[in-house]
């Protein structure tokens, strides 16, 4: 199995994970088809969400798959006065993953980075592994320490 920056970064902070592979569609790269395919449920998929703020420039957000990311909450808590996500085409060229293959690990520059607060009572989340079909099992106290997440309460159900 090919290693990714995010596979990598865990490696060197010798953080324990597990890869899990699957089969991927373009047209269902939604988080509810990801969790059926890796057996988890949708709440311990953490998606990773590209934003920009009026104030700070990029900044990325990792949220549970079953809830909607507060931008107002978001913004606040970043220090801006509003955030946007970033138009899909921009995905790549700044983060060096692509849509569905986003990870909150290894992106080629660093961003300020904010974590939903929930992920501390998760014993197991999954997030993208940097490439599509490929996910990251992790405990959430270990993506904390692995992605130096600010903890923040971003989401509404």
């Amino acid at each position: 199995m090919v290693k990714t920056n995010a596979c990598r970064k865990l490696d060197s902070l010798k953080i324990p994970y597990t890869l899990h592979e699957y089969e991927w569609d373009e047209n269902q790269l939604d988080v509810r088809t990801v969790a059926e395919k890796v057996h988890l449920l949708v709440s311990q998929l953490y998606k990773t969400l590209v934003l920009k703020g009026d104030k700070t420039g990029v900044i990325a957000a990792c949220i549970p798959g079953d809830r909607e990311l507060n931008l107002k909450s978001l913004a606040i808590q970043s220090g801006n006065k509003k955030v946007e996500m970033v138009p899909v085409k921009d995905i790549q060229n700044l983060t060096g993953y692509i849509r569905g293959g986003v990870s909150p690990l290894g992106m080629k520059k660093k961003y300020p980075f904010f974590l939903d607060s929930s992920v501390t009572k998760m014993e197991l989340v999954s997030i993208s592994a940097g490439r599509r079909g490929l996910q990251i099992f992790i405990s959430g106290a270990d993506l904390v320490k692995a992605s130096e997440a600010n903890l923040v309460d971003i989401t509404s159900t």
